[in-house]
């Protein structure tokens, strides 16, 4: 199913400025953007993956992972196919990945978002996630969902690598209640490398959300020799405490090979530890590790 994008401007011959995420592609008719989900029909940026869930399940809210909203209960947590990241160490890349490995194919059932809202009813969950890939490239369907939730008293989580732009911070935040962002290193050239992204934008993003009020936990996956370092590990600490407050909570997650990573050895346990007591060295109230 299709839908015209809410976030994109009309360039000159056909062009379209893509204005969902941080990227801001500009894409040529036919063609689609670093996601692989917005194409450029005849001058119109179309969504190809509206109400197209790849995957729909009722996790525990702590596998989010969030545990200081709503602990103890389940998510209905859904997704569509893309990214606009292209992490080499993704977990989920079989699904994140799919549109550009695959010719463009988009899958997924249909699932709209009223069946969305009607299935995390039914399931006695208090809280929809939007989650797996990147909620940001599946906006228009997450949006939508949200809104319906929102009259219904169901809480809105989104966890996301917080790549989105402004413009949706500015509609998806008035029916945003919680988020998990992954603020995966404190290195721009890391974020290019491992990611094909930028740094400065997620640190930006982390700062509005909670400035929003939207309840904020923060997540890192710490990969032996890329981003573990006392060093790295003390800025993104400092920059928690200092930027966001001691009492947002940081995750901090082990590393198991995966992808294009696989020559990568896991993270051992000390160093999980030694990053949770990097955190509560810094101040931080609520260090959690992962993964082990």
């Amino acid at each position: 199913m299709t839908k015209e994008c809410y976030l994109y401007k009309k360039l000159n011959n056909n062009l379209v400025q893509c204005e969902t995420c941080a990227h801001q592609c500009k894409i040529a008719p036919g063609k689609r953007g670093i996601c692989g989900v917005r194409e450029n029909q005849a001058g119109k940026l179309m969504a190809l993956n509206y109400g197209m869930a790849v995957a729909a399940h009722v996790d525990p809210i702590e596998k989010k992972p969030l545990y200081h909203f709503l602990p103890g209960t389940g998510t209905y947590s859904i997704a569509t196919a893309g990214c606009n990241f292209h992490c080499r160490h993704c977990q989920n890349y079989d699904i994140s990945q799919y549109t550009k490995n695959w010719l463009g194919e988009i899958i997924g059932q249909d699932l709209p978002p009223a069946k969305v809202v009607k299935n995390a009813l039914e399931l006695h969950c208090p809280s929809i996630s939007y989650t797996y890939t990147e909620p940001t490239i599946f906006l228009e369907y997450a949006l939508d969902a949200m809104k319906l939730a929102d009259k219904k008293n169901l809480k809105n989580i989104w966890v996301s690598n917080g790549y989105m732009s402004d413009r949706t911070l500015k509609l998806i935040i008035p029916y945003l209640d919680a988020a998990n962002i992954d603020l995966k290193s404190f290195s721009d050239k890391f974020y290019r490398e491992i990611c094909g992204a930028q740094l400065e934008p997620v640190l930006n993003n982390l700062i509005k959300i909670k400035k929003s009020g939207v309840h904020l936990e923060i997540t890192t996956l710490i990969i032996p020799t890329y981003n573990d370092s006392v060093k790295e590990l003390k800025q993104i600490a400092q920059f928690i405490f200092n930027k966001l407050g001691a009492d947002v909570p940081w995750h901090v997650s082990a590393f198991y090979p995966t992808y294009k990573m696989m020559s990568v050895p896991a993270t051992p346990r000390e160093k999980v530890w030694q990053a949770v007591e990097i955190g509560e060295k810094a101040g931080l109230k609520f260090v959690h590790p992962g993964n082990i």
